[in-house]
């Protein structure tokens, strides 16, 4: 199992990711819960409190770092956007 180290990867301590779980897709603490599950819940408008009694096992630690990820990867990629004419 990889945990992301400062530099890049940066470290996260709480963000794993395992080749036999979930595709490989970076999740929460070992648990079958995808960061992008998470982010996705907050930007839907939800709030911490909210995700946690969706998902049990989850702590606002947690979030914060999911959104942590979410943050740095955006930071580390250029992805393309579709602008308005």
């Amino acid at each position: 199992m990889l945990k992301y180290e400062r530099g890049w990867p940066v470290h996260f301590t709480r963000i794993t990711v395992n080749p036999a779980q979930m595709g490989g897709v970076p999740c929460i603490r070992g648990l079958r819960i995808p960061v992008a599950t998470v982010v996705g819940m907050i930007a839907d408008g939800m709030s911490a409190a909210e995700v946690i009694a969706d998902l049990p096992g989850l702590d606002g630690d947690d979030i914060r770092e999911a959104l942590r990820f979410a943050a740095e990867a955006v930071r580390e990629q250029q992805l393309p956007l579709i602008i308005p004419a």
